[in-house]
């Protein structure tokens, strides 16, 4: 950082993604916490002249509110390498491998961690015919929060019909049955674990709308998956690389006991909403929304 009184942050939201509105709330929120934890913050809608923006702002510091593609997936990671700028949260390695779900759960693999068996179809054959016996999960390969998840249970007779918005490539992932939950991981330790309660999919509108979901925070569950859920997301955070604060999803069957745990993903950039799980495990360590996001602009670096 500059030798400023008060370093200036640069808050990254909005971009071109799916995500685009989640990013924006979450960028709001966190300028907001900045500004009150001391910072002097200046809110970027990142789009194509996001360089010369940074240029003339002269951040000492880039807070990467971005969710989903050109944000989250390492392209807005190597932009701001390039130009020298502190960012927070991952690199381009770990962003790119993170956002691209096959990738991800070869890590998983070689890491000796637990995921669910899984295809990239072609969206033509995925509408054809069944590719994998149901139920199963067809979904994007290299998007995030629930954009463009179909369920297709076990009765199903006919395959799914895909919008026109699904890419060609799309991810057929078996359907674990059981419950939801989530951990974060801050820097080198594993925060706490949420279970995620809601009537049906947890798709994106349950994410993000008020009253979409109930958070059970700390989960109640057996020690055993407890510790299993942050030893697991730390060693996801570790094994791909990441940086800052992730968060990893899983489905736990419990009537498998540790056998039916098994890792969805890692978000490298966590929704920062009012509605979004992180902060949440902030505060069962005893940090506010604005000590945490503090702490993410002083663990800022390039080389990340």
């Amino acid at each position: 950082m500059s030798s400023r009184t008060s370093p200036k942050v640069a808050v990254l939201m909005g971009g071109p993604s799916a995500e685009r509105e989640v990013s924006l709330s979450s960028g709001r929120e966190c300028a907001a916490a900045l500004r009150d934890v001391g910072f002097e913050v200046i809110e970027v809608d990142a789009g194509p002249d996001l360089p010369m923006r940074l240029s003339e702002i002269a951040p000492d510091v880039v807070f990467n509110g971005l969710h989903g593609r050109w944000g989250e997936d390492g392209c807005v990671q190597g932009i701001l390498e390039w130009m020298g700028l502190p960012y927070t949260h991952s690199g381009v390695l770990a962003s790119s491998l993170a956002m691209d779900k096959e990738r991800t759960k070869n890590v998983y693999r070689a890491a000796g961690l637990p995921v669910a068996e899984s295809v990239l179809a072609d969206k033509d054959a995925v509408m054809a015919d069944h590719v994998m016996t149901p139920p199963y999960v067809v979904k994007p390969y290299n998007e995030g929060s629930s954009v463009g998840v179909y369920l297709v249970d076990a009765n199903a007779n006919t395959p799914p019909k895909l919008s026109d918005e699904m890419p060609q490539t799309v991810m057929v992932e078996a359907f674990l049955p059981g419950r939801e939950l989530t951990c974060t991981v801050m820097g080198d330790r594993a925060l706490g674990v949420t279970e995620i309660l809601t009537d049906g999919w947890y798709d994106y509108e349950a994410k993000y709308a008020a009253g979409g979901s109930r958070h059970v925070c700390p989960a109640e569950l057996p020690d055993e998956i407890t510790a299993a859920c942050l030893d697991y997301a730390l060693r996801a955070h570790q094994a791909l690389g990441c940086r800052g604060v992730t968060r990893t999803d899983f489905r736990w069957d419990e009537d498998k006991g540790l056998d039916g745990l098994f890792l969805l993903e890692t978000n490298t950039q966590p929704g920062m909403t009012p509605t979004s799980l992180s902060p949440e495990h902030a505060e069962l360590i005893g940090m506010s929304f604005g000590e945490f996001c503090k702490w993410m602009v002083e663990d800022a670096s390039c080389n990340r």
